[in-house]
């Protein structure tokens, strides 16, 4: 449900909570279910693993796209997050469009 009201996924290193709602995050986005936002990892060398299975199971098997990797970015710098963050929403705007808010009204 976070996902309704965010703005951008910035996620840390955590457990099985933290994957449920990165993929929830993810499954919104890649289905058009919410609107496009950065999901944003932190703290590569914790997501390698992850990143890897991600490419050599699931998009090697057809499961995902490879483009639905590129809902992911992996930056370690706090500024380069908030920077990340801002050139985001400077090419699109922050308010949601027409459609989006129709999206998030039935989310």
């Amino acid at each position: 449900m976070f996902v309704k009201f965010a703005m951008a996924y910035v996620v840390l290193p955590g457990g099985f909570g933290t994957l449920d709602e990165l993929f929830e995050a993810l499954t919104l986005v890649q289905t058009g279910k919410t609107r496009s936002m950065p999901i944003i990892l932190v703290h590569a060398p914790f997501w390698q693993g992850l990143l890897d299975w991600l490419r050599d199971a699931l998009v090697a098997n057809g499961t995902i796209g490879k483009n639905d990797l590129d809902l992911l970015r992996v930056i370690d710098e706090p500024q380069g997050v908030v920077d990340a963050i801002f050139e985001h929403y400077e090419k699109r705007g922050f308010e949601p469009s027409a459609a989006e808010r129709e999206v998030l009204l039935n989310l």
